[in-house]
């Protein structure tokens, strides 16, 4: 979506709201833990014990599939007339703008990527069935019940050890070292909100994501959240921004494939909580980008995330800025700035 149209929705949204409507490798840490809330960390010496009875995830609905009046929702306004189109929908729970041949949408000013681009006919505005099922109605239902709220989250400080993640454009540091103090300062944020918290790792361990995968599922998370940093390599050092993600709703395609095959029609685990994860997504999301000054890359979907599809509860990675743009690695390289990222996430899940 152009920037025009971008703040065309910006514009709406703000007069609705006026009107009211691999092997691991461990080393000891040199940061000692919190001493006010308690940790179990993944890299205990005990031997693992066989992870516990789990009750079987709520079977995945059978996709929709076609394409539906997209009024089906409730009466659309054409904002921008031409080459393309740009409406929006107006509710008491936001407002969506899309675009007619592009899959990048907003809600309440927060971009949400579609699986396909809304089309056209005979003037009609057009949605897929799945888009319609997935992204526009779990966001547009009364607020997520805080059920999951106060239970157990696992927060997963990407990379560790040999798997260093990305590299720094301006001090050459680690992404592991960025994420695992990130994680460490929102733990004890989130406990004094209420909430349980584990830590995958809490020292430079090599984790792989089938064991990240499976400290969550031996301790029952109600809530899984992965933190990482972002990188391009090569030309384009000036992308910037935050994304999101979670999985990719069975028959949807994926916003990003990173080369990997694209398994449309296969079911994971983690789809059983399709609605959930897009509804942490945009609550984590939103409250990001009020630290880093709103660069939005969106929130999007993703199958070759191998952290998330075997989850069994809600899951979400965070991918918090470009430590490849040196304007953002800088930003991330100073505590005080990890410190507002920990602040605003601990505040998106009271």
């Amino acid at each position: 979506m152009s920037p025009v149209r971008i703040l065309v929705c910006g514009v709406l949204l703000g007069a609705v709201l006026c009107a009211g409507c691999s092997t691991a490798h461990r080393r000891a840490s040199t940061r000692p833990l919190p001493p006010d809330w308690e940790l179990t960390p993944a890299d205990k010496s005990a031997p693992p014990s066989p992870p516990p009875a789990v009750e079987p995830a709520p079977a995945v609905a059978r996709p929709a599939t076609g394409w539906i009046p997209a009024d089906t929702l409730g009466p659309w306004q054409r904002i921008s007339a031409g080459a393309p189109d740009t409406y929006a929908l107006s509710t008491s729970n936001g407002v969506w703008c899309v675009t007619v041949g592009s899959r990048q949408a907003h809600f309440d000013g927060v971009q949400v990527w579609l699986g396909f681009a809304p089309q056209l006919e005979s003037g009609r505005l057009l949605l897929h069935a799945l888009d319609v099922q997935k992204n526009f109605e779990p966001l547009l239902r009364a607020p997520m019940s805080a059920s999951a709220a106060r239970g157990l989250i696992v927060l997963d400080p990407g990379h560790g050890g040999r798997n260093t993640g990305t590299r720094s454009a301006v001090d050459g540091r680690w992404e592991k070292e960025f994420t695992l103090d990130w994680a460490m300062r929102l733990a004890p944020l989130l406990v004094a909100r209420g909430w349980r918290v584990e830590l995958t790792r809490t020292n430079d361990t090599d984790l792989s994501l089938a064991e990240r995968v499976e400290f969550a599922l031996r301790r029952r998370a109600d809530l899984f959240l992965s933190l990482h940093f972002n990188a391009v390599h090569g030309a384009g050092r000036e992308e910037s921004g935050l994304e999101t993600y979670c999985l990719t709703p069975v028959g949807m395609p994926s916003n990003l494939t990173r080369g990997f095959p694209d398994e449309v029609g296969r079911a994971f685990p983690n789809n059983a909580w399709d609605e959930a994860n897009l509804q942490w997504a945009v609550r984590v999301h939103r409250a990001l980008l009020t630290v880093n000054g709103g660069s939005d890359r969106g929130v999007r979907r993703a199958r070759f995330l191998g952290v998330l599809r075997g989850q069994n509860c809600p899951a979400v990675l965070v991918e918090g800025g470009y430590l490849s743009n040196p304007a953002e690695a800088r930003k991330i390289s100073d505590p005080a700035y990890r410190q507002q990222l920990a602040e605003a996430l601990a505040k998106a899940l009271e």
